[in-house]
Parts: C-alpha cells; structure tokens; sequence
C-alpha cells in the first residue's frame, strides 16, 4: 500500500538512524579499522542487510523510502523498479509492492550459461526504472548497474538508497555526471548524532569517528600508514 503520510525528511533521517543502531546494523572500531571494497580503511561499518530481519522496522523504512522517493522525484516518476545484485533485490521487491509497480533486478555481470542474461524480468525499452540499493559510499559499484540497465533500453535518472556514506562527494559528482539523483533516508552524520543522543556508543568513539567524517581520505591515510609501520615492525 502506498503510505499516506510524510513525516519531515529530518525526523525520517534521525528514526532511520535510530532502527539502524537498534537492529546492530552499526559497527564503529576505531583501533582496528574496516577495509572498504576501495581500499581505504575507516572506524565505521554499516550492515543494513540485517535490516530483512525485522519486519516491523523494514516496514517502516519501505514506507520512509516510498514517501521520499515521490516527494523528491514525482509520484508518477517510474515504470519500473530495479534492484541490484544482491542487496538491492529485497529492498528492490518491497519498494516495487508499496508503489505498485513491476520488478526486475539486475546482475554485476551477465551470467555465463543459459541466455546469459544480466537482467532478469520484464523490462520493456523505454521504461523509466528507479535503481534501488541498500546503500551507497563513492558510488562506483552504481554505474555498472546504471549503464547495464541502459544498454538494455531503460530509462534511468534516480537511485534510492537506505544508507547514503554521506562523507564521499564524488559519490553524488559520479552519479551527476550519469544523469541520476540520489535519494536517501539517512546518512552517517545521522547515525552518530543519534547514537550520542541516545547513548548507543561511548563518547571516545563517537569523537573518533567524527574525526574520520571531517576527513576520511586523511583518516583513512594514517591508519594505512600505522598498519604499515606496525607490520614493518
């Protein structure tokens, strides 16, 4: 059903962040940092695949995502909505029941026996399709999706995230550049204002991992560096 109420975006961010802590979704180490698919290392790390698991808040966050994604894009923006290869795919599902409309998901690469599809389901040329995923840092892994969803005849201007890094500029600079707006509910900033208010992780930690959001190449830079020194040693 679609939702018929908008909350603000500000409080949509700060529950968001909320059931993103309660479900442990939320992981801050600042002494033995987390190494991201780029490389660079940070004291933070976010899982919203646990969201699948509570069906009271994936509820909620599918109506948070429905009402933002019309608000800031149109209520009759889309034909279709796509879920990337694998976390997309749920969150993919549930969006495209709420908003009653069709779904398709589309693979990191094509597979390699049988038709050797990379997009599975009905996806008809012209279509305007909504990307969906569980989250987006430097938005790179986007635009293999993006571009494969266009090589097969759809059009693609939006992506809708749970989780937006929100410290990575070049992520929302890449996706400009492709011709697509990024929607979110919530963002790092987010978690860790909420985290403090409501007493989720001790004071040492949230400054520590404030520090990396002020400058995550140079935080990310320094760990690298003493990981080195102390392997050296």
């Amino acid at each position: 059903m679609i939702p018929s109420s908008f909350p603000p975006k500000e409080e949509i961010a700060r529950l968001s962040a909320r059931m993103l802590l309660e479900v442990g979704a939320v992981h801050f180490n600042a002494a033995e940092p987390y190494t991201h698919a780029s490389g660079k290392q940070a004291p933070t790390y976010i899982d919203c695949r646990r969201l699948i698991s509570y069906p009271r808040i994936r509820a909620t966050l599918m109506d948070f995502l429905s009402v933002t994604v019309m608000r800031e894009a149109g209520f009759e923006a889309f034909d279709n909505v796509a879920g990337g290869e694998t976390a997309g795919i749920p969150f993919a599902a549930w969006i495209a029941e709420r908003l009653s409309l069709p779904m398709i998901y589309v693979r990191k690469e094509a597979k390699k026996v049988g038709r050797q599809a990379q997009i599975e389901g009905l996806l008809e040329a012209g279509q305007r399709v909504l990307l969906m995923e569980d989250l987006v840092t430097d938005g790179g892994s986007k635009l293999n999706f993006i571009r494969a969803l266009r090589a097969a005849g759809a059009r693609i201007e939006h992506c809708l995230v749970v989780f937006n890094y929100g410290v990575f500029q070049e992520a929302d600079d890449l996706l400009k550049t492709e011709g697509v707006t990024l929607h979110w509910l919530a963002t790092w900033d987010d978690v860790v204002t909420e985290a403090q208010r409501a007493a989720f992780f001790d004071q040492e930690t949230l400054d520590s991992v404030r520090r990396y959001l002020v400058d995550p190449a140079g935080w990310s830079a320094a760990a690298q560096a003493k990981r080195q020194e102390t392997d050296g040693g």
